[in-house]
């Protein structure tokens, strides 16, 4: 259970893979924490060596208050941090929601950092904002256990949710079992983020990914992302809404590994 000091924050991350081989950051979802990219690493520890770690807030990383809400900015300065910690310096970065619009910063203002980008189910804005307040007021009022239902039915497509019930409590419990500030701090960080000046900035190859039925970044809104970024790619994965790393975790490996496989053999 490794943790390390990086910047303001202790940090709880995982490293595997080969010392010395290329390594893949990956950043997790509102809500979630590292172990949400459980099922797609193996995929990838055979040539890659992966690093997972908890954004503020979030699993056994440090939280801070979240005032008036934490910043993508602010986020991205975590994940340099962690970098720096740890003696690496270029990764493949992975991002997931919230994660993908730090990786979208990180792409667009540290291209040294960056060799590759993979977003998934992420946009340059997720909004209304109206919809983030909305859902800050909730939890103040009622906790996260009180939003937990409906945040099940935007992860996960009713046929996976009627038959991986398992899966889903799991989720359920990783999502009601964050801190509240570490939750409301990064809410609100998506509320105030607007990332569309940074998409023409991103250099790197870049994937971006989406759940054919995702409910909280529709595919149209991910494309548009693709199409913000010069040169990505763009690629549905079946059968999956915004969490596909726990719905459909060997489709979305297979994108990521044929991804960086060809980077490397470019």
């Amino acid at each position: 259970m490794p943790f390390v000091r990086a910047g303001e924050l202790t940090v709880h991350y995982d490293l595997a893979g080969p010392a010395g081989a290329p390594t893949l950051l990956f950043s997790n979802s509102l809500g979630t924490n590292l172990h949400v990219w459980d099922a797609v690493v193996p995929a990838l520890t055979d040539r890659y060596r992966v690093l997972r770690y908890d954004m503020r807030g979030h699993g056994m990383t440090d939280e801070t208050p979240a005032g008036g809400g934490y910043s993508i900015d602010l986020l991205a300065d975590d994940a340099l941090a962690l970098l720096d910690a740890l003696g690496i310096g270029r990764v493949h970065l992975c991002g997931l929601s919230i994660g993908g619009m730090v990786a979208q910063k990180l792409g667009a203002r540290a291209p040294d950092r960056v060799a590759s980008l993979i977003l998934c189910d992420t946009a340059q804005r997720i909004g209304p904002p109206s919809n983030w307040d909305a859902r800050v007021a909730a939890i103040r009022a009622g906790g996260l256990d009180g939003i937990a239902d409906g945040v099940m039915e935007r992860w996960f497509t009713p046929p996976f949710r009627a038959a991986r019930p398992e899966i889903v409590r799991g989720a359920r419990t990783m999502l009601v079992r964050s801190a509240v500030e570490g939750y409301v701090g990064c809410a609100l960080a998506v509320r105030d983020a607007d990332l569309t000046a940074d998409g023409a900035l991103i250099r790197c190859p870049t994937l971006v990914v989406a759940g054919d039925q995702d409910l909280a970044t529709p595919p149209v809104l991910v494309e548009e992302l693709a199409r913000a970024i010069p040169g990505a790619r763009f690629v549905l994965i079946e059968s999956a809404s915004h969490i596909p790393c726990m719905e459909q975790p060997e489709a979305l490996a297979r994108e990521i590994r044929g991804f960086l496989d060809g980077l490397a053999a470019g």
